[in-house]
């Protein structure tokens, strides 16, 4: 190297191959691919012009880096046209022995310039599939966290029905009971006041009783379908009220948990707007599927004004449909109990 002539060549050149090999320390992302090509292309021609001008033996280093460097930051077609004009190119600067002292080094040294372009591919390979592995890795994390907030809000949903049908079971029959005692006290009839009175108290404690039935549920404890069937219709004041059709099976726990929350809705809504009027259930067994079929009659007593929210049927809805099954709700148009209300929910089995 020098300050005029070949030597400040050599300096010049020295540098260009300096500045080209400290490119790939930039972020890919961070450099356009085309500049990225034009960039590698001229570090080729000033490397092959430094094996031309130097004197020192060491000079073809630096085509052997950028060689290498080529395979790695560029797709492996152009990776390789690079690499074949760089072993052309310095394999010509030695043939023609632009520069003193090359008559020790082979030209066919020059043609060798270009093989560290396949360690560069093979690492640019290795490094998108980890790349690939890595965005696969964060794509099943946001599919992980979104499956759990979508499972968050599915159970937010389940528990907010299970309270609507408890508070709306409970408090619908205890209001009944203190509106039927307001209206008694006019009478002056203090023992049919004091009956009420108590059936309202037997209703806070039912209401005790199916708040850790919720709590079961919510905790997907298994309740037997039977004997929780049986036991809420009692509670409601319907004696013999249900009938099974067909060979008693156990059902899921989630099956069981959903069923009893329909008949539940469907008895709170049967004593809402049908006081007086009788009930009948039927729970069937069949091949295929679970039935439950809710049916009152039309009410014996004048019904209390009350608007109901609308979500008791919404959430039967939500439940049978979480399940695959169906369900339908509507007057009773014919038979014994025309006036009256039924429910039906049809779950089949897995």
């Amino acid at each position: 190297m020098g300050f005029s002539g070949r030597g400040l060549a050599v300096a010049v050149l020295f540098v260009i191959n300096c500045a080209v090999l400290l490119a790939r320390t930039l972020p890919e992302t961070d450099v356009p691919p085309r500049f990225a090509l034009y960039w590698l292309t001229f570090g080729i021609v000033a490397a092959a012009a430094l094996i031309g001008v130097s004197s020192s033996g060491s000079g073809y280093l630096f085509a052997f880096f950028l060689a290498g460097h080529i395979g790695y930051r560029l797709e492996a077609r152009p990776a390789l046209v690079l690499a074949l004009l760089c072993s052309l190119l310095c394999a010509g600067a030695l043939y023609f022995r632009l520069g003193p002292g090359y008559h020790v080094l082979p030209w066919t040294v020059g043609l060798a310039t270009g093989i560290p372009v396949l360690p560069g591919i093979v690492r640019r390979g290795r490094q998108q599939a980890l790349r690939a592995v890595l965005v696969a890795a964060e794509s099943a994390e946001r599919a992980a966290r979104a499956e759990a907030r979508t499972a968050v809000l599915t159970e937010r949903s389940r528990i907010a029905r299970d309270v609507h049908d408890v508070l709306a079971h409970s408090l619908a029959g205890i209001n009944m009971q203190l509106e039927l005692a307001d209206a008694l006290l006019d009478t002056g009839d203090l023992e049919k006041v004091r009956e009420a009175n108590d059936k309202a108290h037997s209703l806070v404690k039912e209401s005790l009783k199916q708040a850790q039935w919720t709590v079961h549920a919510l905790r997907e404890d298994a309740l037997p379908l039977l004997e929780s069937l049986t036991a809420m219709l009692a509670s409601s004041g319907h004696h013999d009220a249900l009938t099974v059709v067909g060979t008693e099976r156990e059902v899921p726990a989630q099956v069981g948990q959903n069923l009893l929350r329909i008949a539940q809705e469907a008895l709170t809504n049967a004593a809402r707007h049908a006081p007086g009027g009788e009930v009948a259930v039927e729970l069937v067994f069949a091949a295929s599927s679970t039935e439950l079929r809710i049916r009152n009659r039309p009410a014996t007593r004048t019904a209390p004004v009350s608007a109901g929210s609308g979500m008791g049927l919404i959430g039967m809805r939500e439940r049978v449909a979480l399940l695959g099954g169906t369900i339908t709700a509507g007057p009773v148009t014919e038979g014994p109990d025309q006036g009256g209300w039924q429910v039906e929910a049809v779950i089949p089995y897995e």
